[in-house]
């Protein structure tokens, strides 16, 4: 965790993004490192979950990181809770809390509250199309004999 942190302050020193650092870790040994680095990239994805997690899959060359923990200096928002499930991480550590990083202006709360709204009620102008072309690939998917699911 410790790691984590002095990743966060670091960086944010730096003037690469926020305060947000992390790491993980596979059998007691960090192997991979990440901190935001919105503002050094302009890509508003890249938390320092996400940037962990990314480093991690290449360099164990899988995209399940089963086995593995993250550490985070922060409680992860949406986007990185959601990446830390899909690449099925054992176990989250994090510091500070979503509360916390609201009163420095990191507020979330907006998109935990859309995420619960109907889809025509969300403040992002959201709308359903063409569904029925789409279902085509859906459908070879589910046929696809050499499929690989994640």
């Amino acid at each position: 965790m410790r790691e984590a942190i002095r990743l966060s302050v670091e960086n944010m020193r730096a003037g690469k993004g926020g305060p947000f650092g992390a790491v993980v870790v596979k059998n007691g040994q960090i192997i991979a490192r990440g901190f935001n680095r919105v503002l050094e990239t302009n890509d508003p994805t890249a938390h320092a979950e996400v940037v962990a997690i990314r480093e991690a899959t290449q360099k164990l060359g899988t995209f399940h990181l089963a086995g593995c923990e993250m550490y985070a200096s922060c409680e992860p928002c949406p986007m990185c809770l959601g990446a830390i499930y899909w690449a099925r991480l054992d176990k989250l550590y994090f510091a500070n809390t979503r509360e916390d990083a609201a009163a420095i202006g990191f507020d979330d709360q907006f998109i935990y509250e859309e995420i619960g709204r109907p889809i025509e009620d969300r403040c992002c102008f959201t709308r359903q199309m063409l569904r029925d072309e789409a279902l085509a690939a859906f459908r070879e998917w589910t046929e696809k004999p050499d499929k690989e699911l994640y």
